[in-house]
């Protein structure tokens, strides 16, 4: 693989350097030292002047093609998303990007729906007829119609033209400025002729409810939102770029915390709970323990933060519970620790890491491998899963 870029480590393209440090969208992934530019914890794609830098999480001691497929493979798993192997060859073979490909697989899956029709709801709607509609409106009528031959009316109209068909055309709208091949998108397009279209604030989407109508689109939703979040059109001295990244201390999370819910269905992921004026938000609740994920380097003890180990203890004191983790992904040697926070009131904290390295080649055997990975990690710990 060529122009691969790894977390935490310096940019020494001075091309892309410079477009980074001139493009203002870009500088919260990236850190900025004296005159060293380093790469944070975001990882993706960046396209810039027709060239695909692949920036990937430091797992398989700088295997690319391995680092690639792991990233991958957790981004598949964390956010439920089904590539074959074809698929994700052809981003190690160059032949499309890691974004090229999630979105032509968004375009597959809508394209298949939509060719099963596309969907309808009733929609109310007022307007001014020739002939009555529905519901006569009053005061309507008399605002607009004194002395005109048509009647203001309320009715109920099945329609195309609804907001979750205009969010599909947004993003289909959107994603064609990422991808050279168009083919698919267009035909989705296509289908969507009477639709009209609008912009869509992304940070504002609302919750759709998918009843037994719609929920056959649900997965394109959710890819097409995923695509929407992640996608980030940059444009710089009149040439076209983009970057698709993410946060790795979002996906580490995202895919333990998943991982532990298919061995535990009584887990609680992400549940947010108010103390007082204190707000906690641990990442994974067991029965009797607490497991908070962090995606840092860590070497030694020392590289545990002080406000890690608080943040611990706050979680133990305010839920109750004695036995606290802390998980890390493996950085150079595998990690544990036992620690006893406080005095009168006692937390049990465990440091733990997580090996996420794998020697296969196929998605279902990583998953399988990190499974058992982590029930190991989970029982060397002495937790014990309900």
């Amino acid at each position: 693989m060529q122009n691969t870029i790894y977390e935490y480590e310096s940019i020494t393209n001075e091309e892309l350097k410079n477009h980074i440090i001139n493009t203002t969208e870009l500088h919260k992934y990236f850190k900025l030292d004296w005159k060293t530019l380093k790469a944070r914890q975001y990882c993706g794609i960046l396209n810039f002047d027709n060239q695909d830098f692949y920036i990937l999480p430091k797992i398989a001691n700088h295997n690319d093609e391995q680092n690639l497929n792991i990233f991958i493979y957790m981004l598949m798993y964390a956010y439920d998303v089904k590539l074959s192997n074809e698929q994700i060859a052809s981003c190690a073979n160059q032949k499309h990007t890691i974004l090229e490909v999630f979105v032509q697989m968004f375009a597959i899956n809508l394209l298949n729906e939509l060719k099963k029709g596309l969907y309808k709801e009733y929609l109310t709607k007022q307007d001014n007829l020739p002939v009555l509609k529905g519901k006569y409106l009053i005061n309507e009528n008399l605002k607009y119609n004194f002395t005109k031959n048509k009647i203001y009316c309320e009715y109920d109209e099945f329609s195309e033209n609804n907001s979750l068909n205009q969010f599909f055309l947004y993003a289909i709208k959107y994603l064609q400025k990422f991808v050279n091949d168009k083919k698919l998108l267009k035909q989705c397009e296509l289908i969507f002729d009477e639709v009209e279209y609008k912009s869509v604030d992304i940070n504002r989407v609302e919750t759709i409810n998918f009843n037994r109508l719609k929920v056959r689109f649900k997965t394109s939703f959710e890819i097409a939102l995923l695509l929407l979040r992640q996608s980030i059109p940059l444009f710089n001295k009149d040439k076209k770029s983009f970057a698709f990244l993410f946060d790795m201390n979002i996906l580490f999370e995202k895919f333990i915390a998943r991982m532990v819910k298919e061995l535990d269905n009584n887990a609680k992921i992400q549940n947010k709970h108010y103390f007082g004026d204190l707000t906690l938000k641990p990442d994974i609740i067991l029965k009797n323990q607490i497991i908070d994920t962090k995606y840092k380097k860590l070497n030694s003890l020392e590289d545990i933060k002080q406000s890690d180990k608080l943040q611990a203890f706050s979680y133990g004191i305010n839920y109750k519970v004695e036995n606290v983790m802390l998980l890390y992904p493996k950085h150079l040697d595998s990690i544990k620790y036992d620690l006893v926070l406080g005095k009168e009131s006692i937390v049990n904290l465990k440091i733990s890491t997580i090996d996420l390295d794998f020697y296969g080649n196929k998605y279902k055997e990583y998953i399988d491998e990190i499974r058992i990975k982590i029930g190991e990690v989970i029982n060397e710990c002495k937790y014990v899963i309900k």
